[in-house]
Order: C-alpha cells, then sequence, then structure tokens
C-alpha cells in the first residue's frame, strides 16, 4: 500500500485490498436431497473437511439427505432420542398420587379464594 497514493480515493467505498498472491484452498461440492420436497441444494466445502450426512433444506426446512453416486447417504435415528417434554421431568420428580393431591391443595386454595372475594364485593 506504500506504492499507491491515497489522493483522490474515497475512503469506505473501494478496498485497497488485492488478489495479488492469494492461495485458495481446494474445494469440492456436495448435493444434498431434500426428502420432503425433493429438491437438490449444492454447496461448497473446503477438500479436507467431512460434509455432514445431512443439511437443513432452504427451500421447505426439511431434511436434506447427502447425495453419494446415484444414490444418497442411509441416515439411522434408531438411536436418536426423544425430546422431553415438561410432562416427563414432571414426572421423573412426583409420582400420580402426588401430583392430584397438589392439585386438589391449589383447587382448595383457589376456591377460598375466590369465595371470601365474592363475599368482600357483596358487602360493600
Amino acid at each position: 500500500m506504500a506504492d499507491r497514493s491515497l489522493r483522490g480515493i474515497r475512503l469506505g467505498a473501494q478496498s485497497l485490498q488485492s488478489e495479488e498472491g492469494v492461495i485458495l484452498h481446494e474445494r469440492m461440492q456436495r448435493t444434498y436431497v431434500c426428502s420432503v420436497c425433493g429438491k437438490d441444494t449444492t454447496l461448497t466445502f473446503a477438500a479436507d473437511a467431512e460434509a455432514p450426512e445431512t443439511w437443513e433444506c432452504r427451500s421447505c426446512g426439511g431434511e436434506a439427505v447427502l447425495r453419494v453416486g446415484e444414490g444418497t447417504v442411509t441416515i439411522d435415528h434408531s438411536d436418536d432420542k426423544a425430546p422431553r417434554t415438561h410432562w416427563d421431568m414432571l414426572l421423573e420428580r412426583r409420582t400420580i398420587p402426588e401430583l392430584e393431591e397438589i392439585l386438589e391443595e391449589r383447587l382448595a386454595y383457589l376456591r377460598e379464594r375466590r369465595g371470601s372475594e365474592s363475599t368482600a364485593k357483596k358487602s360493600a
């Protein structure tokens, strides 16, 4: 940059960096086929990078699977865990009879409170 003059240049509008001496890394393209809509998505990866077996489809958001030759990679979902819900986590801490007892206590409290509010409104 020392050999270039900054006179007459709009700063920020143009880059002073050049492509001179830049060596690009080898690249490879991988194609993913969406299992929902059937569209192909082609992505570019570094040649030494391991391409993931699945990718999110750009069109529909479904799961796209890596194409290898004429077929696709088979994905084994057998050991995938089902997501735990709030109910599952609650059942890990309490039993059904305990939950029913807590529910009855809360309902009794709410009924009592509602009854006292309605009598307070009537007397006012």
